[in-house]
This record gives C-alpha cells, structure tokens and sequence, in this order.
C-alpha cells in the first residue's frame, strides 16, 4: 500500500516567499503549542535527574578535590612540626637527622606533587603548598635551634622557598598555594618555639613572607591572601609589644620592624590596583586606613614610652605625613590610579600635619597652624574648584576655633589671676589677629558665587553661615579680652600688705576694687562702640539682610545690658567717688566723668540703630518699636 504524502503546489511567479501557501490534499489541522506552554516549561523526569547529578557531582568533586585535600595537607604539615617537636623534647634522633629527615619529606611531597599536576592540578597545588611549609618550618629549625645553618645561609633558603611560592602560585593559578605556603609559614615559629625570646628572627622570617605576597599581588588581586598576612602580622607584632614588661625594650627593633611592615603593606595595598589602574573600593580605603593608624599608634607609643623620644613625637607624625605626600605625588605624577585614591591620600596628608601642631607644639602655635591650614584650604576648595579640600576644610575651621576658645581660657583667666601679661603685646593677640585675618579672607572667598552646581551643599551652607558669626565673636572677645587684662594688670598692681610688720603667718592683702568697676564701665563702652561699628558698616557698605537681623539681636542685648547693670555699676563709681569710704586708695573724679562718657556712646549707638531700622534691610517695619526703646532710654 502506498500511503501518497501531501501534494505541494508551486507558488504563482514574483509572489514573495512570505506568502507561499502550502496546499495539501489532506487538509489537517495543524496542532497548536501555544496552549501547553505551561507543560513545556517544566522539565521532564529525566532532565530533573541529569540536573540533580550535575549539581551532586560539583557537591562531590569540590569535597573529593579540594576540602578533604586542604585539611588532608594541614593534617600532614601539622603532624610533621609536632613530630620534629616531639622528636626534638624526648632527643630520639641527633639534630641534623632530623633536619634532614624533615627536608626529605618536604622534596618527597614536591615531586609527588610535580608528578600528579596533569592529571589532577588542584591536588598538585595542595601538595605543592604544603611542601614549601614544610620546607619553610625546617630551615626555621635547622637555624633557630641547632645552629646547623649561618643566618645568611637561612635567610637565603627562605628567599628561594619564597621565590618559587610566587613562581608555583603564579604557574598554577592557584590562591591555595600562597595561602598555605606563605601564610601558612607564619605558624611555624610558634609550632616550634622554645621560648627563646628571638624576636629579631621571627620579625625577619615573617618581612620576607611578606614581601614574598608583595611581589604576588603585582601580578594577582587575591584579597584573602593579603587580609591574611595584614591581619597575622599586625595581630603579632601588637601582641608581643602589648606583653613587654617595659617599653625601653627592643627600642630600636620595634620602630625598625613597624615601619619595614607598613611599608609593605602600603605598597602591597597599592600595587595591583595602581599597575592594573583599576577603582579601589570601601574595602581598600579601610586597608589604607586601618595599616597607616596602626603604624601611626605603635610609633606613637613607643616613641612616647621612651624618655629618649618623648620630644619627637612631633616630628614622627609629619614623617607618616611626608610619606603619604610622596605617595600622592608619585600617584599624580604618572596619573596611576584614580582621583578618589589620590584625595584619600591627600587628606591623609593633612590629617598627620594637622595632628603634628598639637603633638609638638604648645599654646597659640596650635591654633595659629590649624587656622591657616584650613584658610589655605577652604581657598583652594572654592578659587581651584576642589570640592575636597571644602570638606577637609570644614573640621579644622572649627577645630581651630574651639583650639582658639583653649587658648584664652589658657592665657586670660578673669578672676584670681595674678600674671602680668601685656594687652595687645602678647601671644594670644597675636593668635587672634592671625585668626581674624584668616577668616576676613575665608569670608571674602565665601561670598564669590560659583556657576558648578554643589557637592555636599548643606555642609557650605553652614559655612557661608559659620565663618562670619565666628569671625564677629572672636573680634569682639579678643579685644575685650585686652580690655579685661589691662584692668587686670591695675588691679594686681595695687595690692598692699596690710599687716607688714605682724608676726601672724597669714597675711592679708588689699586691693584697689574700684578698678574692677571701671573695668567693667569700659567693657559696656566697648560693647556699645563695637555694636554702632557694626550696624553702620552693614548699613553703609555690606547691605546685608542676615547681619542686619542679627545687629539687630546684638543692639536689643546690648540696650537691656547697659540700662540694667550698666547703668547700675556707672552708680556704684559715683558712690564710690562720693563717700571716701577706702582708707588704702584714693578715689579720682574719673568715676563721674566715665558717665558721662558712656551716655556719649550711648547717644551714638542710639543713632546707628536709627539708621539701621531705616535701612531697608527688614522686610517689616520697625519704627515703632524703636520708638519705645527709645522713649524707655
């Protein structure tokens, strides 16, 4: 029987082939599988099974291949050390026997290794790692304990292991190899230690594993790897130093291994990165950051448990300064990384430089350092367009503000202060004038507009707002400061014994406490000049409506303060002059005279704020209610 398929007719001629119609004898429906998509997505029995096998297959092989192999070689190095160690406390076989025996083993596991790397290179890798462990602990031994080696011959085995861990990581590709055969090592002189305080050697066997994982990282990013030996290295050097008994001890090797880390560990940090030129991350920057604080910490205290040292505390911080600039500089030089890195490293420059004033430095220096630092760099922020010199700059405008607030309590004390300090011819005019005159240019740099739109907007904000409220109350305190201490200086000058020739152990003194008065008559004066100043330069020149509310705010202090306790301490001189009642001091007739005075500064103080209300600066009138101050004057 012959079954005749379906009959297929030619297409018309110049008909498109998307219109070619197929025509059959036998009309049947074309099933449609647009209904069961639902079936179809779902995998058959079989499918789920392959894909089950797949995924305990990979569950296998990374057991079979690369767990049990691991914790198969950790078994083997940390047999081997506790072998040698029993073998070296029960004296089973001579030294050298042992140290050959243990190089044996650790050639014998190599070859083995070399042998398998066709055919199973992850096992290979394994093994690799643990024989160069082994070979590490073993020259370690044949050093340390029996002296069967010369220090250079050691140290000379130790860089060939180190080198071929480098050349075996980098061949085979594996992280494994580094792990266990650098980091690894870093066991071996606590496996084998028998307490004799070698410091010098230990510090120096874990400096060449490092600089072993340093030559690695320019070639691969492994971030485990070098978390490692940051951590390891850190973790003991803090704890053999944290466990001296005296800080004198191991002076020298201590600043001399820190350093030799945090160089390391700096460049090692850097290295891929820069050469591959790629973005560093959250977790680089905290490298940087935590490697160059604790660098910075342990130098600190070391230096500072040292009579010897104690004075170059100073000089050790701007040294971490001047290294992170040459780095920043190399970085900006030959454009090696990105900008982000070289601003970290930068504030990282002016961070130690900030810090070397105080740690050096006493008094006004500090504040006079920190003020110009952050003028230079608030005008580099806002006149170069560096946003990031604005927010370095936004901490140490107030740090040398509260450094300032320091300084004065520090060298003006009001009450009970019996030292003579020159007004105006002292250290802290001096500090304040070099304040003032660099936030006068802060504020002039803070007033030119900028066409870029903002970073960190709000913190500018404060700053348009921080610098000249600061700048008006340090120029007002700094000068009746000066005022207070000449009074001061007055005051001290008339103390008189009163008992000169009594024989009682205690004496009594007698002061001249009319000056206190007129020191106080004069402040108001002062307080009411510095506030007509003030309006009328707003009025005149600046036109500012934010200064002006605030002039106002200051006048409406300064009016209620002269006519309550003004007025009354101007009563008290009058009385003082009046009655005669001191018998040590005479009492002049300046007393009544300041009145009069300070109702001449009173009057013109009345008069800028007249002008002041009739500036145009308020958005609300405010003639009535100067029309009451007025009449309660």
């Amino acid at each position: 029987v012959i079954v005749k398929g379906p009959v297929i007719a030619p297409p018309p001629r110049n008909t498109p082939p998307s219109q070619v119609i197929q025509n059959t004898n036998n009309s049947r429906p074309v099933p449609s599988f647009s209904s069961s998509n639902t079936n179809q997505q779902q995998p058959n029995f079989a499918d789920r099974f392959k894909r089950e096998n797949i995924v305990k297959s990979d569950f296998e092989k990374f057991i079979g291949e690369n767990l049990i192999s691991k914790i198969g070689i950790l078994i083997l190095i940390i047999g081997v050390a506790i072998g040698a160690k029993y073998a070296i406390d029960h004296d089973m076989i001579s030294p050298l026997t042992r140290i050959i025996l243990g190089y044996a083993v650790g050639a014998g596991l190599m070859a083995f290794a070399i042998k398998l790397k066709e055919k199973y290179e992850n096992f290979s890798a394994v093994l690799v790692s643990g024989a160069i462990a082994i070979m590490y602990f073993i020259t370690y031994a044949a050093y340390d304990f029996y002296a069967l080696i010369p220090q250079v011959l050691a140290f000379a085995l130790m860089v060939i292991f180190t080198s071929f861990t480098v050349v075996a990581a980098i061949k085979y590709n594996k992280q494994v190899i580094a792990h266990i055969g650098l980091v690894g090592a870093y066991a071996v002189p606590f496996l084998l230690s028998d307490g004799s305080g070698k410091v010098g050697v230990l510090f120096t066997y874990m400096a060449i594993i490092n600089i072993g994982i340093l030559i690695l990282s320019f070639k691969k990013y492994w971030k485990p790897l070098f978390y490692a030996s940051f951590g390891l290295t850190w973790i003991i050097f803090l704890a053999w130093r944290l466990d001296l008994s005296s800080a004198n001890i191991f002076f020298s090797l201590s600043v001399l291994f820190s350093t030799l880390f945090f160089v390391i560990f700096y460049i090692t940090n850097l290295a891929y990165k820069v050469a591959k030129k790629e973005i560093f991350g959250l977790s680089d920057v905290v490298i940087i950051l935590l490697n160059s604080f604790i660098y910075y910490g342990i130098g600190y205290f070391i230096l500072l448990g040292n009579k010897n040292s104690a004075e170059l505390l100073g000089l050790f911080t701007l040294a971490n300064a001047v290294i992170h600039f040459v780095v920043s500089l190399i970085i900006y030089k030959k454009q090696l990384a990105d900008r982000n890195l070289f601003y970290l490293i930068l504030a990282m420059v002016i961070t130690f430089i900030t810090m070397a004033a105080p740690v050096q430095l006493n008094g006004g220096w500090v504040t006079i350092f920190w003020t110009v630092e952050a003028a230079v760099l608030f005008y580099l922020a806002r006149v170069k367009n560096i946003a990031i010199y604005e927010k370095l700059s936004f901490p140490l405008i107030f740090l040398a503000f509260f450094s300032l607030l320091q300084d004065w309590t520090t060298y003006y004390n009001f009450y009970y202060d019996s030292e003579f300090i020159t007004p105006i011819l002292n250290v802290g005019f001096l500090t304040a004038v070099i304040f003032i005159i660099s936030f006068i240019w802060m504020y002039n740099i803070s007033k030119k507009e900028i066409e870029k739109p903002v970073e960190w907007a709000w913190a500018r904000q404060i700053l348009n707002y921080a610098i000249p409220s600061i700048l008006l109350l340090v120029v007002y305190v700094t000068f009746r400061i000066e005022i207070s201490k000449y009074f001061n200086n007055l005051f001290e000058l008339t103390k008189i014994n009163t008992n000169p020739n009594g024989k009682s152990a205690y004496v009594n003194y007698e002061y001249n406490y009319n000056y206190e008065k007129l020191q106080t008559a004069w402040i108001y004066i002062y307080t009411l000049f510095f506030a007509s100043i003030l309006s009328y330069f707003n009025v005149r020149k600046l036109k500012s409506n934010e200064l002006a509310i605030a002039c106002l705010v200051i006048n409406l202090i300064a009016v209620i303060a002269f006519l309550t306790h003004g007025l009354y301490n101007l009563s008290e001189l009058r009385d003082a002059y009046l009655s005669h009642t001191d018998k040590y001091f005479n009492i002049s007739s300046f007393n009544i005279g300041i009145r009069y005075l300070s109702i001449v500064f009173f009057g013109l103080f009345i008069i800028q704020c007249y002008k002041l209300i009739n500036s145009g600066l308020f958005k609300m009138d405010l003639k009535v209610m100067f029309d009451y101050l007025l009449y309660i004057s």
